[in-house]
């Protein structure tokens, strides 16, 4: 890592939501910060925010689906802020619809920004990253990556993929002996403006399932695994009920949202006709970090908490367990 060097920092999809919420975790420890993202006035907000937070913001319009366009603006961040430390990828694009409802154009770009936007964000900090033998590549996951729900196949797949993607390049790093880490963070649903600009082709607005979180959580998680040696780390109650929930009755689980989630992903009240969505071109304004779910949006995550501190957790145990023998031996003595 950076040592007593101020880190350098790069995130995508940096201009709202879990990336906005992530920028401001990062310049909270006065790391200079790479902000990628489609969106100019949403990146601009982002940086004054950074700045005013203590950190160093360099705003960079680029499209994560565009290789060129990100390794330009890895080049800027080396020359006006220095060496990449950690790079987040974050950016994603949805869509709220049947698969057959769906065009092939949508979905390629869910795909091209979602999985490939990841992808080639790798691709661009391990080529400068590489040489150095150091540094941190976050890719930002989903409980759906794990166990895909309806009316999202083409989201699902895309991080299905990135779990893949990351086993074997992760592989790969150590079969060189490389001192890169590559880790993936698992989000649940989280209170962001993005169910207000999907694309949805639903007759509900779109809305998240199941227990939701503030973006806050997401970005401690991720300041947490850029920081630590783990491969994983898994935020929320509901990510952990999908992933043990799909390995042990997938089958049965099928059919459990097949009755459920396509009603509960979506609003009682209809969605907007003609209402601007940023699956091509970035929504005008700033949207924040924060979506429309706040009254019920959970500020903590006991199982992010545990992760956090498992190794006092473990010696915790240890140390009960070794009371409990010891009373044990003593009982048997009297």
């Amino acid at each position: 890592m950076a040592g007593s060097r101020t880190e350098t920092v790069v995130i995508t999809g940096a201009s709202a939501g879990v990336g906005r919420a992530t920028a401001r975790e990062f310049a909270r420890r006065g790391c200079a910060i790479g902000l990628i993202a489609r969106g100019e006035d949403g990146l601009a907000a982002t940086a004054r925010e950074v700045e005013a937070l203590g950190g160093r913001a360099l705003a960079l319009p680029a499209d994560v689906a565009e290789l060129d366009q990100l390794r330009a603006a890895a080049d800027r961040v080396e020359r006006e802020l220095g060496p990449i430390d950690i790079w987040v990828n974050n950016a994603f694009a949805g869509l709220f619809s049947r698969f057959l409802d769906a065009t092939p154009d949508e979905y390629r770009r869910v795909t091209d920004v979602t999985y490939y936007g990841q992808v080639h964000g790798t691709r661009v900090a391990l080529e400068r990253m590489m040489p150095r033998d150091r540094g941190v590549i976050v890719l930002v996951g989903s409980a759906l990556a794990y166990r895909g729900i309806p009316l999202q196949s083409a989201y699902c797949a895309a991080k299905h993929a990135l779990q893949g993607f990351q086993d074997s390049v992760r592989c790969e790093l150590l079969d060189a002996g490389s001192r890169i880490n590559l880790t993936m963070v698992q989000l649940p649903g989280v209170n962001t403006p993005q169910f207000d600009w999907v694309r949805a082709h639903v007759a509900g607005r779109p809305r998240p399932v199941g227990a939701v979180y503030q973006p806050e959580v997401a970005a401690r998680a991720i300041w947490f695994a850029a920081h630590s040696r783990r491969k994983e780390v898994i935020v929320g109650a509901p990510a952990w009920q999908a992933i043990v929930g799909d390995k042990i009755a997938s089958g049965l689980l099928d059919r459990y949202l097949a009755r459920t989630s396509v009603a509960a992903q979506q609003d009682p009240a209809p969605v907007t006709r003609g209402r601007a969505d940023n699956l091509f071109q970035p929504v005008a304004g700033d949207a924040g970090a924060h979506g429309r779910f706040g009254d019920k949006a959970r500020t903590r995550s006991a199982s992010l908490w545990a992760s956090e501190h498992r190794l006092w957790l473990l010696a915790g145990a240890v140390a009960a367990a070794a009371a409990g023998a010891a009373g044990a031996v003593l009982l048997e003595t009297d």
